[in-house]
């Protein structure tokens, strides 16, 4: 049979089974990733998911091929079970898993080890349990009616979407700026960054769409790991750790003008470059708002809590004249966040509670099976997280609860969020299933079939906790020692990206219309 293996990085090489190419990017370090699209009757594009190892483990496999199929099946099993009750079944896609022959594995391993960067390759694929998770490619999505031009896919990582309220919390500046905003002034000082990234999750997780455009342009402007975008299944943008780069805005606009024909401001029949960004976060926008049930939901009002805004964010509060605040209640967002405030005890009050659990393991080393503390991750496991017994804190049961929760709250604090676009005609009808969405400013607005998935649903592991604390308190201390000093007018510049026209151009897009 013929596979087609499509390399992530822009470019594509048609093989032979028998002559295997590829590459994976890898987007966490636990797992290899590589497109596959396999031709029978029709094409079908899937992705497949492999198991890594420390480098120093290259030559004996740290576990049996049974424990490896265990550990893919409990990335299923927790986003099947778990994830999916509380994210809402129409946004995941959980896999299954899969065996592969090993020599085909071998093969593979040699020959996508080139195109690894070089920061993972202190990690090798597994090749010896021919273990893999197979999922949907949702770069290139298979949506109803066949069109000419081909799809788009965003990709969006867009990390916490609040603010802690915690009592446990020891630094007040927690519940002023995010932990993102914070987190960039640690990437920066460390090197994984050149520069640091003006998105706040908070105006992404607002529901206010003056905010929302605002974020997804500054993901534009600085997209690090938390923004991609893909045409037809090939990466056309994104950015790489470490590098001097700076992004290409005007490639990115010749692949994203065709999908915008009808757009407004046009000039002489020429849509302004304003005009195109302007209506594509519009309909990025719109798929973020838009209800997994179709019928938009109950907006939930967030301005009570406190929470919603972050002092490291550039936006300026009083341009919000009116509008929502808020997120419709069956959104993609609205879902992520309240799966994210899970932990309502932020890793500060959390870590005790840990240590509580650890030391009983310690003692009574058989509990760890019976408080699924690696699992299986079932109905079981799901109802310890719902149902956690508050009536008694210092019980074991409470601990573990408290654990679980928070390490749920990790994984969705850590997805991505995919957004698939396929342009529809104007004369076409809505298929059942798909909605359009259409720039209510423009004349003739863009409309699109759509889907909304979310991804990188791994269960946390549970002694990762320590490591977490030890992150939060450099991160902080990191952001304290330079005061957030690193403001607008002491950004390295970004050439290429947006002329100081173009910025002014934009206020336009916070207007009240």
């Amino acid at each position: 049979m013929d596979s087609l293996f499509r390399l992530d990085c822009g470019k594509s090489v048609s093989v032979h089974l028998r002559d295997v190419s590829g590459l994976t990017p890898g987007v966490d370090d636990a797992l290899l990733i590589l497109n596959v699209s396999s031709f029978l009757f029709l094409q079908l594009s899937r992705v497949l998911r492999l198991l890594k190892y420390p480098a120093e483990d290259s030559e004996n496999p740290p576990q049996t091929v049974e424990q490896a199929f265990r550990q893919i099946q409990n990335i299923v099993d927790f986003s099947s079970n778990v994830m999916s009750s509380l994210l809402g079944e129409n946004f995941i896609h959980s896999g299954e898993v899969v065996k592969l022959p090993l020599e085909f594995v071998r093969q593979l391993s040699i020959k996508v080890q080139h195109q690894r960067p070089a920061w993972r390759c202190d990690k090798v694929m597994d090749i010896y349990s021919g273990c893999a998770l197979c999922l949907p490619n949702l770069t290139s999505p298979v949506l109803h009616q066949p069109t000419h031009t081909p799809p788009l896919c965003i990709e969006i990582k867009p990390k916490c979407g609040f603010l802690p309220s915690s009592k446990h919390v020891s630094k007040d500046i927690k519940t002023k700026v995010c932990r993102f905003c914070m987190h960039q002034h640690y990437k920066v000082a460390n090197g994984k960054w050149k520069r640091r990234s003006l998105y706040c999750p908070l105006d992404l997780f607002s529901g206010n769409r003056q905010r929302m455009h605002f974020a997804i342009r500054h993901l534009i402007e600085e997209p690090q790991n938390n923004f991609k975008i893909f045409k037809g299944g090939q990466c056309i943008y994104s950015s790489k750790e470490g590098s001097d780069d700076s992004m290409d805005l005007n490639s990115l606009l010749h692949h994203l003008r065709p999908y915008f024909q009808y757009g407004n401001n046009r000039i002489n029949s020429h849509m302004t470059n304003k005009a195109v960004l302007h209506d594509f976060i519009q309909v990025l926008v719109n798929a973020l708002l838009s209800g997994g049930g179709g019928d938009g939901g109950v907006v939930t009002d967030r301005r009570g809590e406190g929470r919603s805004f972050c002092e490291a964010s550039l936006f300026n509060k009083e341009r919000i004249r009116h509008g929502s605040q808020g997120l419709p209640s069956d959104s993609v967002l609205s879902r992520i966040l309240h799966t994210q405030m899970l932990d309502t005890l932020d890793i500060e009050g959390l870590h005790p509670l840990y240590r509580r659990v650890e030391q009983h393991l310690q003692e009574f080393p058989k509990e760890r099976a019976r408080l699924q503390i690696d699992g299986p991750y079932n109905e079981a496991f799901l109802e310890k997280l719902q149902k956690c017994p508050n009536e008694d804190e210092s019980s074991v049961e409470y601990a573990v609860a408290k654990v679980h929760q928070y390490r749920v709250s990790m994984t969705a604090k850590d997805c991505s969020i995919m957004v698939a676009l396929v342009p529809s005609c104007e004369e076409e009808e809505d298929d059942e299933g798909q909605r359009r969405l259409r720039d209510f400013l423009s004349s003739r607005p863009p409309a699109f079939s759509y889907s909304v998935s979310i991804l990188d649903l791994d269960p946390k592991p549970f002694d990762s906790i320590p490591r977490q604390l030890r992150l939060d308190q450099k991160i902080v201390s990191c952001y304290l020692r330079t005061g957030g000093s690193l403001q607008r007018g002491s950004l390295p510049p970004l050439p290429g990206i947006f002329s100081a026209a173009e910025r002014e151009e934009c206020t336009l897009l916070f207007h009240p219309v």
